[in-house]
């Protein structure tokens, strides 16, 4: 079985320059490694709230890395320079509304300021893009909202297949749900 790759990207002005400590981005991987029970490594990136290096990393991950899923921490909310989701449409050929909506509404049972949020999800190519906020706790909260339905995605998109602990995060596959020929 193929190691599937696994982009992680963190947002983040102060991060980038050595100002702050990168908890979102180990959050991820510390998530990831709970959940997945099929092989895989992390593609970790580091980039400043620059809506342009977003874009380049998003697309260097998708094209050259070749990840099936790029997760990223950061840059989600209403501030001037959260500019996350601008660079993802941007990259995405098609969006997936519904990862939003889910992981504000679960954010919502925690905390009334989670409208702000503005998490967003995408496809490029085989490869699906989910936009997550920068604070671990909501990083968890949002991951086990979308992510039963985040290996399905990839299977329709032709990337790699991703196998769940069922314990931790079961992966939801219709019946009968062949995966799909590439074309």
């Amino acid at each position: 079985m193929n190691k599937a790759r696994i982009g992680v990207v963190t947002v983040s002005d102060r991060a980038s320059r050595g100002e702050y400590e990168d908890r979102g981005g180990p959050a991820i991987r510390d998530w990831l490694a709970h959940a997945l029970a099929s092989p895989w490594e992390a593609v970790p990136r580091l980039v400043a709230d620059e809506q342009t290096l977003i874009e380049t990393v998003l697309r260097e991950l998708g094209d050259d890395e070749n990840c099936c899923l790029i997760v990223t921490t950061g840059g989600t909310g209403p501030a001037p320079r959260d500019v996350t989701p601008e660079a993802t449409e941007t990259v995405c050929g098609k969006m997936l509304p519904g990862f939003g909506e889910r992981m504000r509404a679960a954010s919502l049972a925690s905390v009334p300021t989670a409208i702000l949020s503005r998490q967003t999800a995408g496809i490029r190519g085989k490869s699906l893009i989910v936009n997550l906020p920068g604070k671990p706790a909501a990083i968890d909260e949002c991951l086990r909202a979308v992510f039963p339905a985040v290996p399905y995605c990839i299977d329709l998109i032709g990337g790699d297949r991703l196998e769940t602990h069922a314990a931790f995060c079961a992966a939801f596959r219709p019946d009968g749900a062949a995966r799909p020929e590439p074309a």
